[in-house]
């Protein structure tokens, strides 16, 4: 049997190839632009990162004792010699005392609410009974009083420091002498620091510990 040529059918089979052939084209082209992006490219949204904890406050500080601030040095000129001391406590408002020695400069200053009232140049051990660094309550005071270690040397006004016998205490200070770990001062200055330091007063000794006015002493 022979086929008779249909127009219409083969109208509608040229529309039916023209649309598969444009659904091609779309998919491609779909497929190009979903690898147009680099292949090292990101999500488009990043995950957050936590942050970080707050690191935690220093503690302030605590609030300085205004009467342990440095409100006055004594004007001496040049170093203190041996055997030489100073004093001024006129007007000088009542305060907590405190003692200081510097072994490098071989000087001792009292201080009463801050004011340097006395300063002085002393006799210190030697290398092989030195004078110990550190902070030591006034332990005990005694006027007249007698070494019972070095053959009954006198040790007047006595401020008793270690429980090995350290002390402040009047002493004649001259060069090319020492003592054995004191603290020696001319005898007329220890009497006026002996009469105002109670049983308990801080003595700090420091080697070349340099301090000035608007320092705290503690």
């Amino acid at each position: 049997m022979r086929l008779k040529f249909n127009p219409a059918v083969a109208l509608l089979c040229a529309f039916a190839a023209l649309c598969l052939a444009a659904g091609g084209l779309l998919l491609r082209h779909g497929d190009a632009q979903a690898t147009a992006l680099p292949p090292d490219a990101g999500p488009a949204f990043a995950k957050a990162e936590p942050a970080p904890a707050p690191a935690p406050k220093a503690p302030p500080a605590p609030p300085r004792d205004e009467r342990f601030v440095i409100k006055r040095i004594l004007p001496i000129s040049g170093p203190i010699r041996y055997g030489e001391w100073h004093w001024d406590d006129k007007d000088v408002p009542a305060g907590p005392i405190v003692i200081t020695v510097d072994l490098d400069a071989r000087v001792l200053s009292v201080f009463q609410g801050g004011y340097e009232i006395g300063a002085t140049a002393v006799l210190l051990g030697t290398t092989e009974k030195p004078t110990p660094l550190g902070v030591f309550p006034i332990k005990w005071k005694k006027k007249e009083h007698y070494s019972s270690t070095y053959d009954n040397a006198p040790m007047p006004y006595t401020m008793r420091l270690t429980d090995d016998g350290v002390s402040i205490h009047g002493t004649k200070v001259e060069r090319g002498y020492a003592s054995h770990g004191c603290v020696g001062v001319p005898n007329d200055f220890a009497a006026k620091v002996f009469a105002i330091t109670p049983v308990g007063t801080k003595v700090y000794i420091t080697r070349g510990k340099m301090v000035g006015k608007g320092d705290s002493l503690i």
